[in-house]
């Protein structure tokens, strides 16, 4: 499975980015997906992520302002993002694997496939 992340950029505090990861490849609509992020210096970070089934979770710093969804037909997992901070900042990573528990969907040990990665540049 390859996995293409795009739709980062710079943007204003407050304002809004759609990020996009296209899986291509040996997919499966099985595979649970998620968001990662690691901002320079810092560890990288779970941020959000959604299974198979459809259910979501979130990180607590972008519970309510972030929003993660896929198009299984399109092999796509978006991750909406407003109400940016500049906290935010940071090089965007998606990833996708056979994950069945939602228990450890934000480790990002279990994922087997990540992708390059987009950069997110949040000013005040």
């Amino acid at each position: 499975v390859q996995l293409q992340a795009s739709g980062g950029g710079s943007v204003q505090a407050g304002g809004s980015l759609r990020l996009s990861c296209a899986a291509s490849g040996r997919t499966s609509s099985r595979n649970a997906m998620g968001w990662f992020r690691q901002a320079p210096g810092k560890e990288r970070e779970f941020v959000a992520a959604i299974s198979w089934s459809g259910s979501t979770y979130y990180s607590d710093s972008v519970k309510g302002r972030f929003t993660i969804s896929r198009d299984n037909a399109k092999n796509t997992v978006y991750l909406q993002m407003n109400s940016l901070k500049r906290e935010d900042t940071a090089v965007y990573y998606c990833a996708a694997g056979p994950i069945s528990s939602s228990y450890v969907l934000s480790y990002a040990r279990y994922y087997a496939y990540w992708g390059q990665g987009t950069l997110v540049t949040v000013s005040s």
